[in-house]
């Protein structure tokens, strides 16, 4: 949190690892993606950097609870960093910023609301590439192993990007 409250603003996104092998089937199945998976919550500069990878929950978790599980939210909030989030994180309030969401009952989002919308999508942008990141370890493209050792694995990618990256600063 040290590293992140520096920062101008922060990128927070979720991405479902898939996983193989599982014994109780149902907590591990994404519906959004219809496969098995694990959920990490990764946080990215603006420069869309990998700072902090969460460690892995079930692939059913939605990602507004994965991050209130892990307290981003909250440690966002008092850390005082204006934070960039998809629609998923809808309703998280504090820091957390979201792109304006079409009601039911209104027809459509103004000219402004879609400005905005655009806006905010070329600054998250960005925190996909941390995303790919994290994912162009081909140990992630589907793990095989029981999935408690996912937030291990995830961990240790982080740790070796950051050597990296410390080593080789672009």
């Amino acid at each position: 949190m040290r590293r992140i409250g520096r920062l101008a603003y922060a990128i927070l996104d979720g991405t479902l690892i898939p996983i193989d092998r599982v014994a109780d089937q149902r907590p591990y199945y994404s519906g959004k993606h219809k496969r098995h998976g694990m959920n990490v919550q990764v946080i990215a500069d603006c420069a869309g950097r990998l700072i902090w990878a969460s460690p892995a929950l079930p692939g059913a978790v939605h990602d507004l609870t994965a991050a209130r599980t892990h307290g981003l939210i909250d440690a966002l909030t008092s850390a005082n960093v204006m934070t960039f989030a998809d629609k998923a994180y809808q309703g998280a309030g504090g820091s957390v910023r979201t792109p304006f969401k079409r009601h039911r009952h209104r027809p459509r989002l103004s000219r402004r609301q879609k400005t905005v919308n655009r806006h905010h999508a070329k600054i998250r942008a960005l925190g996909e590439r941390a995303v790919a990141t994290l994912k162009g370890w081909k140990v992630l493209a589907k793990l095989r192993c029981c999935p408690r050792r996912a937030t291990a694995i995830v961990q240790a990618i982080l740790v070796l990007h950051h050597i990296h990256t410390s080593r080789n600063p672009r």
